[in-house]
């Protein structure tokens, strides 16, 4: 048995909310396990003037149920992790190229991950050659493979946000408290903040830091 690979062009959704030619940011805006992006964008809905907020969706969708009603995407699996890690990497530089195409005053983009996108926001950043000004990285866990080493070289020049819930059962405060400890021992500039919810966007918290400039 040998293992091969071949490259095929398919379509990729994703959603935006805000006027393009008004923005002054964007932001990419990474969904979680099993979660939809039309879904997840309703969290931003009131937040987006000058603001472009764009919503990719996983490649890899599946029914979150026995009884096929449900449907959610995932950003990847550990089956052939490497060529997934390159395939989204490779969809979200594609699709920050023509978003910030289309959005003549930003110069930039920002992302946010939640849950299982906090992942995937920060290997774009690490992997992909997109601009990334900021990262807001929400309930979830940064990559094993991200030591204090990688994390000098690439995140030193980024500002970092990493945000916990009190009552998030799926990564805990103490989690994120030790994300907070490998960015100190890293030397990347960041801030760590805890909302009173569980594993969900907070929306005084998410109103705050997408306001921040």
């Amino acid at each position: 048995m040998e293992e091969r690979h071949i490259i095929v062009p398919r379509a990729a959704r994703y959603y935006t909310l805000g006027d393009a030619r008004t923005a002054k940011r964007v932001w990419f805006v990474l969904h979680g396990y099993g979660q939809l992006a039309r879904y997840f964008l309703r969290s931003f809905e009131g937040l987006e003037k000058d603001l472009l907020i764009v919503a990719p969706e996983g490649l890899s969708r599946f029914y979150t149920d026995a009884g096929h009603s449900r449907v959610g995407a995932t950003w990847m699996t550990r089956e052939d992790r490497e060529r997934e890690i390159d395939d989204h990497v490779q969809y979200l530089d594609l699709l920050a190229d023509r978003m910030l195409q289309e959005c003549p005053q930003a110069q930039h983009g920002q992302v946010l991950g939640f849950s299982q996108g906090v992942a995937t926001a920060a290997r774009w950043s690490m992997h992909g050659r997109t601009a990334l000004q900021r990262l807001v990285l929400w309930g979830g866990g940064l990559p094993a493979e991200m030591n204090v080493d990688r994390l000098q070289t690439a995140w030193k020049d980024k500002h970092v946000d990493l945000v916990a819930g009190q009552t998030d059962a799926i990564v805990t405060e103490e989690q994120g408290r030790q994300q907070d400890a490998l960015l100190n021992a890293a030397g990347v500039p960041h801030a760590y903040h805890v909302h009173p919810g569980g594993h969900a966007l907070d929306p005084l918290t998410l109103t705050r830091l997408l306001a921040i400039g």
